[in-house]
């Protein structure tokens, strides 16, 4: 990716995928050390248990979700936040129709790589 001063992601430049059933995942701005990621989560939906390198803040944008993470469960709603540090298992469930943002550092290749010949040619700013 070509580095400027400044990368603009309109709303509209990403779509959003099916990672799997109830969940949908939008990527939206990145760069090589952060992500912006939206997630909608469906009611009853449950993530299954995982790590990652990346450190990772979770803000919940609208509903309510169950956390589970380094051995703690919580329960998140709007407005809500947590930050999982790269490397701890953690999963969440759905308590209700959930929308989620997460920032990762560094940014997540794998999430990256399917969008990202689409992303660098409609969203550098010169």
């Amino acid at each position: 990716m070509k580095e400027n001063g400044l990368i603009y992601t309109p709303r509209n430049a990403t779509t959003a995928s099916s990672p799997e059933p109830g969940m949908k995942r939008q990527i939206l701005a990145y760069h090589h050390n952060l992500m912006l990621v939206r997630h909608h989560f469906s009611k009853g939906w449950k993530g299954t248990s995982h790590s990652h390198p990346h450190e990772q803040l979770v803000y919940v944008v609208g509903g309510r979700i169950q956390f589970v993470g380094d051995g703690k469960t919580i329960e998140l709603c709007s407005g809500d936040s947590v930050i999982v540090k790269g490397n701890v298992e953690h999963w969440a469930t759905a308590l209700e129709d959930s929308e989620v943002l997460d920032v990762f550092t560094p940014y997540r290749e794998d999430y990256a790589s399917s969008q990202r010949k689409h992303y660098v040619e409609r969203n550098e700013v010169s």
